[in-house]
């Protein structure tokens, strides 16, 4: 279960605000009356900006989540910023953004991308965020095997109509926050206001202590089997398939080690089918999903040393900071966001796309060179801890009201 969250001063009533920000968010939202149903890990978020912002925070949420697995249910004058509830096909209007100074919005919901000249009209700057390129989209639509092959090309079609409005979008905004190597690099020559950020909730309270560092180090040193951690849904397009082939590669290359695999999803029977039959039940250990803080984040800590990702999609998967922040190195494909991060952090093992056999062969050096992966360890830790949650939230807010504040 989530922890309870804090209480935060209700909005005050009346009048239009002289600097307020309206925010434009994709996060679900179930209207249960009396009360509404939010995701824990936004409510968070928005009390960080209103915390951070100098005035007043408008909210606007569609409507239509069926429901919100880890979320609380409260009162609206508990939220400490002004919600708006929007129907599922009702678009963002001139009314929606009264008062505001600025707009900041989510550029992976096509239904934000009108919203400039709408700012505008209003005196008011508008800033994205965004965390998706046309690319790991398209890739997305065709790892979908839920729809039907003429559905998929649909999908991807309709993906390219929506960058052409998107990249129109940012080139009009004011600013914008690339959530990643891969967005940034892709879209900052449309925007010269383009910051980056690396996005995560490792805070300074979860990142792996010094006594846990030395702990694992030791082991390292002592030769003890390699412990590997995974966790995420379980889906083709996060590379779940790969999980056993890994470890098979490992077992077959003398390399003793254990994967404790934490999350669901549409390869979950599979993956435990595929260990059972590869006769390695015994070290392939399926826990289910975990609540973060409580749960992953202590078992990452103390009992792994290496996170071992099979990720296709060059989206900025915030587990490759949370895992570095709990003192792993890591091993994974060379999608771009971990290509680039690797090379940044120094934190751990890269291999060739889809390719399990070779992501073995990776960790397998590492295994041989102990005093190398602890060092890789620690590095994973120091780039963590450079960008926490506190570090990387205040960078954005001080982007955010930078531009609003430009000329």
């Amino acid at each position: 279960m989530p922890r309870p969250l804090p209480a935060c001063a209700p909005v005050a009533a009346g009048g239009a605000a002289m600097n307020r920000l309206v925010m434009y968010a994709p996060a679900p939202v179930v209207d249960e009356g009396a009360t509404v149903r939010l995701d824990a890990k936004f409510v968070s978020g928005m009390r960080e900006h209103c915390a951070r912002w100098p005035g007043e925070v408008r909210c606007l949420l569609r409507l239509g989540a069926p429901s919100i697995p880890f979320g609380l249910s409260l009162p609206r004058s508990e939220l400490g910023f002004e919600l708006v509830l929007l129907a599922p096909d009702e678009p963002a209007g001139p009314k929606h953004l009264d008062g505001a100074a600025a707009v900041f919005a989510a550029a992976d919901d096509a239904g934000s991308l009108h919203l400039v000249p709408l700012a505008h009209a209003v005196g008011a700057r508008i800033v994205y965020s965004l965390e998706y390129t046309i690319g790991t989209r398209l890739e997305i639509a065709r790892l979908d095997r839920d729809r039907s092959p003429p559905r998929r090309l649909w999908s991807a079609w309709w993906h390219v109509r929506q960058e052409i409005r998107r990249r129109r979008a940012i080139r009009a905004a004011d600013g914008l926050q690339a959530n990643g190597y891969p967005a940034f690099d892709l879209y900052r020559k449309l925007n010269k206001r383009t910051m980056i950020y690396l996005d995560g909730r490792m805070t300074p309270e979860l990142l792996a202590t010094g006594p846990e560092m030395a702990a694992r180090r030791a082991r390292l040193l002592s030769g003890a089997p390699l412990r590997l951690v995974h966790s995420g849904r379980l889906e083709p397009m996060k590379g779940a398939q790969d999980l056993v082939p890994v470890m098979r590669a490992l077992r077959a290359a003398g390399v003793a080690a254990t994967l404790d695999v934490y999350g669901t999803g549409g390869l979950e029977r599979a993956v435990a089918a595929a260990a059972a039959a590869a006769g390695l039940g015994d070290v392939v250990r399926l826990h289910g999903p975990v609540d973060f803080e409580t749960g992953l984040v202590p078992a990452a800590r103390s009992q792994a040393d290496i996170f071992l990702s099979c990720h296709r999609q060059s989206d900025p998967s915030c587990s490759y900071i949370e895992a570095m922040g709990c003192g792993l190195a890591v091993a994974g494909y060379a999608n771009h966001m971990w290509l680039r991060l690797a090379g940044e952090a120094g934190a751990g093992a890269v291999a060739p796309m889809a390719r399990p056999r070779l992501l073995a062969e990776r960790i397998a050096e590492l295994d041989r060179n102990r005093a190398a992966l602890a060092e890789a360890c620690e590095r994973s830790l120091s780039f963590s801890r450079a960008h926490d949650f506190p570090t990387e939230f205040t960078r954005r807010m001080d982007h955010l009201k930078a531009v609003t504040r430009a000329g």
